[in-house]
C-alpha cells in the first residue's frame, strides 16, 4: 500500500523561538505585536519567522490584542451594483485604516441579517456597516454590547441608537418629479417596490420600506406642490421584481388616459420600465417621458440616455466606514443621522408633454 504523504506541519512559535534563540514569550511578544523588545532581538525572531515560513495565528492574536483588524458588512444584495459600489466605498476606506473587510448577503431577509451579525460577533469582528433588512435591531444592540460599533448603511431603523449613513431619497425624489411637472406634465406615473400601505410593513417579495417609501413620499410631495393630485391609479407596487414592473407599465401605457411621465424608485422597477416600453415600440421621450432613480453604468448605454437622480454611493459606504474606524479608535461622540445629497442629472430621457397621443404597438406575449 502507498504511503500517503503527511500534510506539512504548522510552524509554532516555539519553532520561531528556538531557531531565532530567544525565550517562547520573547518570541510571542514579537510576533503578536505587543509589549517591549529589544530592536535586534525583534530583527532576529522576524528573520527566523520568515525562513521557517511561520504565518500569524489571527483568533490567537485577537486574544491578545483585543482586535481582528476586520470588519463585517452586510448588505441585502451583492448582486446589486448599488450595493457593489457602496462596499467598495468600505474597502477603501478600511483598508487604509489597515482592516480587511469580511462580507455577508442578507438577500433582504431578516433573518438571515441576524445570523450574519451572530456570525460576526462570534468571530470578534472590530465593527460592523449593516445595511438593515430586519426591521428591528435587538441583534444590533447586541452586537454593540458586546464592544463592537455599528454603523447603518443606506437604511435607518426606528428606535435605533446607531450612526446611520443614508440619502436625502425623499427631498431626491421630489426635485425630480418637479421636473415633469415644471415641464408641463400632469399624468405622471411611478412604478415602485414600496409597500401599498405605508403604515405597515406588509410588503411585496424584496420592498424596500425604507428607501422606496421616502421615494414614493418625494413624488408625492412634488405633485402636491404643483397642484396636480396623486391619484392611486397612477402607482404601481412592483416589488422588486423587473417581471412586475415591466407588467405594470404594460398596463399603465394601455389605460385610456396614459401617463405621460414615469418615475421609477429602483434600478430593477428602471429595467421593467424600459422593457416594457420596448415592448410597445414607445418614443422616449416622444411618447413618455423617463426619470429612474440611481445612475446605473448601463443608464448612459441606453438610447436615449437615461435621465436619473445619481447618489454618491461610494462616498456613502466611505463616510460609513470613516465613522465605524473612528469608533473602534474611541470615538465617544453622540450617535446621529449623515445624510448625503443626491443630484437629478438630466439627459435625453425627458421632455415636454406630447402635442398628440400616438397609437402605441401591441405588446408581445
Amino acid at each position: 500500500m502507498p504511503n500517503t504523504p503527511r500534510p506539512p506541519r504548522r510552524v509554532t512559535i516555539p519553532d520561531v523561538a528556538r531557531h531565532a534563540g530567544v525565550g517562547q514569550a520573547t518570541a510571542a511578544r514579537v510576533l503578536g505585536g505587543y509589549g517591549s523588545s529589544s530592536a535586534a532581538t525583534r530583527e532576529r525572531v522576524l528573520a527566523a519567522a520568515a525562513e521557517l515560513g511561520y504565518s500569524t495565528n489571527a483568533v490567537a492574536r485577537s486574544m491578545i490584542s483585543g482586535r481582528t483588524h476586520t470588519l463585517g458588512v452586510v448588505v441585502a444584495d451583492v448582486e446589486n451594483a448599488y450595493f457593489a459600489r457602496a462596499v467598495r466605498g468600505v474597502t477603501d476606506v478600511a483598508a487604509k485604516a489597515g482592516l480587511q473587510v469580511v462580507l455577508a448577503n442578507s438577500d433582504e431577509k431578516g433573518e438571515t441579517e441576524r445570523s450574519a451579525v451572530q456570525m460576526f460577533i462570534e468571530r470578534r469582528v472590530d465593527g460592523l456597516v449593516v445595511a438593515p433588512a430586519a426591521t428591528d435591531h435587538e441583534h444590533l444592540d447586541k452586537a454593540v454590547a458586546a464592544g463592537i460599533p455599528v454603523v447603518l448603511l443606506d437604511r435607518a431603523l426606528s428606535g435605533a441608537t446607531l450612526d446611520t449613513v443614508v440619502v436625502d431619497n425623499r427631498g431626491a425624489a421630489k426635485a425630480a418629479v418637479t421636473r415633469f411637472t415644471e415641464t408641463g406634465h400632469t399624468r405622471i406615473a411611478v412604478v415602485t417596490s414600496a409597500s401599498p400601505d405605508e403604515n405597515t410593513a406588509q410588503l411585496a417579495p424584496g420592498a424596500d420600506i425604507w428607501t422606496t417609501t421616502e421615494r414614493l413620499t418625494g413624488y408625492r410631495q412634488a405633485l402636491r406642490a404643483a397642484g396636480i393630485p396623486s391619484g392611486a391609479e397612477l402607482i404601481r407596487h412592483t416589488g422588486y421584481d423587473r417581471t412586475w414592473a415591466r407588467s405594470a407599465v404594460l398596463e399603465l401605457m394601455s389605460s385610456h388616459q396614459r401617463p405621460t411621465a414615469l418615475f421609477t424608485t429602483d434600478n430593477v422597477a428602471t429595467l421593467g420600465t424600459l422593457d416594457a416600453l420596448l415592448d410597445l415600440d414607445a418614443r422616449i421621450p416622444g411618447d413618455v417621458s423617463v426619470i429612474g432613480f440611481d445612475d446605473a453604468e448601463w443608464a448612459t448605454l441606453v438610447r436615449p440616455r437615461l435621465s436619473v437622480v445619481s447618489q454618491p454611493v461610494q462616498e456613502l459606504g466611505g463616510l460609513a466606514a470613516d465613522i465605524l474606524v473612528r469608533r473602534i479608535n474611541g470615538s465617544t461622540a453622540r450617535p446621529r443621522r449623515h445624510t448625503l445629497r443626491a443630484a437629478y442629472v438630466p439627459r435625453e430621457s425627458t421632455g415636454p408633454v406630447p402635442a398628440r397621443v400616438r397609437r402605441l404597438r401591441a405588446p408581445r406575449e
